[in-house]
């Protein structure tokens, strides 16, 4: 497997590693959005959000909260974003699972531009009875 990610998680490649445990490793980003800028592996390689296991999911939640208040605190930060890009189109450049956590500055010229839309009664309905009917726990 030619995995940047799986790399690292076996210290084959370098990484400022933040936080490790048996199951997550947090390091810096090498190409950060602001400096600090951390990212949170599952050492089991999974392509995406929806390939992880739930218990590997656990953790890495658990540990992006860890780091995230120590991004916080030693930064004395307003505020951050976690966030993770699933497929190619939603941004996703490494195809092994990661939570992205950013911290954010007033006036720092990140944008999230959206152009909100409305359901139609009906359509919302639609909408929801196709997400309900493939809800599978």
């Amino acid at each position: 497997m030619d995995c940047i990610f799986c790399k690292i998680v076996q210290h084959q490649l370098p990484a400022q590693v933040l936080f490790e445990n048996e199951k997550v490793i947090s390091i810096l980003d090498i190409n950060p959005i602001h400096y600090g800028h951390a990212l949170v592996i599952p050492k089991t390689h999974c392509a995406d959000f929806l390939h992880i296991p739930e218990s590997d999911l656990h953790d890495v939640l658990h540990v992006t909260q860890i780091v995230a208040r120590a991004i916080v605190r030693s930064l004395n930060l307003e505020g951050f974003n976690i966030f993770s890009n699933n497929g190619r189109i939603a941004g996703q450049s490494v195809f092994h699972f990661h939570m992205h956590i950013t911290p954010r500055y007033p006036n720092d010229n990140i944008q999230f531009i959206l152009e909100l839309k409305s359901y139609s009664a009906d359509s919302m309905i639609e909408y929801a009875d196709k997400i309900r009917n493939n809800i599978s726990p």
